[in-house]
């Protein structure tokens, strides 16, 4: 999908219609585009957003395609631009550039068992093609869905996990790294929650989100159930400055991740993983 407006350049006015802190360094937004309804994102995409006489930062939407009428964003406070965002109310405004770069390609998922694994800050990506999928539910195979993050505090979309999790034909397995008074689920890498699922690697594709860290050791997880390179999905996790290919800040080996990417398969990338 392409940009809402003609120039990759031009910023759009925002409206903020609901804010909520989740954790102490992220919070959500809910913002409005006046007059359009279709935003014309696909899950994964991510947008510029704008504080006047500050700077822009480039956000992954969370929400997906199929709610229309506005974005969600989940802002982790990290600079100056996400700093300020934070300190941003209802009916406070922002720019928007975008969406832009290669989201998750939904058509190509259908009818294949899925696979979704993702590990702190990954998670807001990737709950955009969940909810995507769950809306779609009848076009997709079995779904697994795997959560890893660094505390119980730390968790996000809390209460649509538990909702996620009583669908039928979906399983979630929620990981924390370190544990702490009152948790009572599982302790541990997400790595470990990975031979556990039970797959077919020639209908099941996954899906990878996370801190680049992860990748590598999740990665090799999924090669040994033998799922094929191009049924391996990963979103790059790489700083964006210009969101269009230019500056080329977020230049790994031939690709820029803001066009090209951020989603690759493994196939185009596995000549170079051991460096994400």
């Amino acid at each position: 999908m392409t940009a809402l407006l003609e120039s990759p350049y031009e910023v759009m006015a925002g409206k903020i219609l609901k804010t909520r802190q989740w954790t102490d360094l992220e919070k959500y937004f809910e913002v409005e585009l006046p007059g359009r309804k279709d935003l014309g994102h696909e899950p994964g995409q991510f947008v510029m957003i704008s504080v006047p006489g500050v700077g822009e930062a480039p956000i992954s939407v969370s929400s997906s395609p199929t709610r229309k009428g506005s974005f969600e964003f989940v802002i982790r406070k990290a600079g100056g631009v996400t700093g300020m965002l934070h300190t941003m109310k209802e009916g406070d405004s922002v720019g928007i550039r975008g969406p832009f770069g290669h989201g998750f390609p939904t058509q190509r998922l259908e009818g294949y068992d899925l696979l979704m694994i993702g590990g702190g800050c990954g998670n807001i990506p990737l709950h955009s093609l969940i909810t995507f999928v769950l809306d779609n539910r009848s076009k997709f195979g079995k779904v697994d869905i795997l959560v890893g993050c660094k505390t119980p505090e730390t968790v996000l979309f809390a209460e649509e996990l538990k909702d996620w999790a009583k669908r039928p034909n979906v399983r979630l397995d929620l990981t924390v790294d370190r544990g702490g008074p009152g948790w009572q689920g599982k302790v541990g890498l997400i790595t470990k929650l990975i031979p556990g699922i039970p797959t077919d690697p020639q209908r099941t594709c996954a899906v990878v989100v996370g801190p680049p860290i992860m990748y590598k050791f999740v990665i090799q997880e999924l090669l040994k159930k033998e799922i094929p390179d191009d049924q391996i999905l990963v979103s790059m996790e790489r700083h964006m400055k210009c969101g269009v290919g230019k500056c080329g800040h977020c230049q790994i080996a031939q690709y820029y991740c803001c066009r090209e990417g951020p989603v690759f398969t493994f196939k185009e990338i596995r000549h170079f993983y051991e460096a994400i």
